[in-house]
């Protein structure tokens, strides 16, 4: 018997399709539909292990298609939208902010106000789960870290736009009473990351001998989240998180750029049994990013004292699964 019916976004995305296949597999009594508009990053691939299931439906739409949503929500029972589909990588917003402005804001205030005109301020048991970064709150320092009331400062057209849409979710709680919740995570990483990304990037090139580029000095700091642990605190903010809250999601694992680069080219060079060290003649310094945030960095306390949530999954563990899931890939 389906007990709720979970709409995902993004669903055939790097975060979106491990979350999916968490969901169908986890809770067979969830129905799960994954809307995806399958442009550049999506690829249904990345669910192929859920795609017979029994409790699991694709759709092929685009997030800014109101009278597309619309019927969705006329079709399907959707008691919880989980809201991932998004333009994400910062070097394209700064090349076209517009496409981003219009999938992020205008598409979540889309997703938001089909659930609000289906939902008729009947909220109960519903939920507007919206997942974000920790990049709407700015740069940090040397010291200190993001917290949930950390003010907003974003740097680049893709915060931007994130920020953009977070603060659409809290208005429509706080005008229309809808149930939200806003997640807002440090840097993910881990098998099926579109290619474009820091990692992926490092790792395709080491394989393939080619330079690896690194923005300025590599003294910029990331916190980084294995994606599988990120996965596990939407979980529980799904089911246990406070309507109109949000909860910082961190890795508690801070590494300077450069410092991440020949940690993976070590990696790789292990696992290709060959002589370490090769790889990391590969790196190439190049100019640096413009408004290239110094560091981010996450307290995650509130979710770990409310929900008891704490990353399993240290930066070598995750960066072997992730380098061993891409050599399988590259050689498939």
């Amino acid at each position: 018997m389906i007990t709720k019916t979970i709409m995902v976004t993004g669903g055939a995305g790097f975060i979106g399709s491990h979350l999916v296949e968490h969901l169908v597999q986890t809770y067979p009594h969830y129905n799960i539909i994954n809307l995806d508009a399958l442009t550049y990053a999506g690829d249904l691939a990345n669910v192929s292990a859920v795609a017979g299931a029994d409790n699991y439906s694709f759709l092929e739409v685009d997030i800014t298609d109101l009278d597309a949503i619309r019927k969705i929500f006329a079709i399907y029972p959707i008691d919880t939208v989980i809201h991932l589909a998004a333009e994400s990588h910062v070097d394209r917003s700064i090349e076209d902010p517009l496409v981003f402005v219009r999938t992020n804001v205008v598409g979540t205030a889309t997703l938001l106000q089909a659930a609000h005109e289906a939902w008729k301020g009947n909220f109960g048991g519903k939920l507007f789960y919206h997942v974000s970064t920790d990049e709407v709150y700015g740069s940090l320092g040397e010291t200190g870290a993001f917290t949930e009331d950390t003010p907003y400062d974003p740097r680049s057209p893709y915060s931007a736009s994130k920020a953009g849409s977070d603060h659409f979710v809290r208005a429509w709680h706080h005008t229309y009473g809808m149930p939200t919740v806003i997640s807002n995570c440090s840097n993910n990483y881990g098998p099926r990351q579109y290619p474009e990304k820091l990692i992926p990037v490092i790792i395709n090139n080491a394989v393939h001998d080619r330079p690896i580029p690194v923005y300025g000095k590599g003294i910029n700091v990331r916190d980084w989240l294995y994606v599988g642990d990120h996965v596990n605190a939407i979980d529980l903010i799904l089911h246990r998180g406070r309507v109109g809250e949000t909860y910082n999601i961190g890795g508690n694992d801070e590494w300077r750029n450069i410092d991440l680069v020949r940690r993976i080219c070590a990696t790789v060079d292990e696992q290709l049994d060959r002589e370490v060290g090769i790889s990391e003649g590969l790196i190439a310094f190049v100019p640096d990013r413009a408004g290239h945030d110094l560091r981010y960095a996450i307290d995650a306390e509130k979710i770990r004292t409310e929900l008891g949530w704490t990353p399993q999954t240290d930066l070598q563990q995750g960066l072997e699964e992730t380098v061993a899931w891409y050599l399988k890939a590259f050689s498939a």
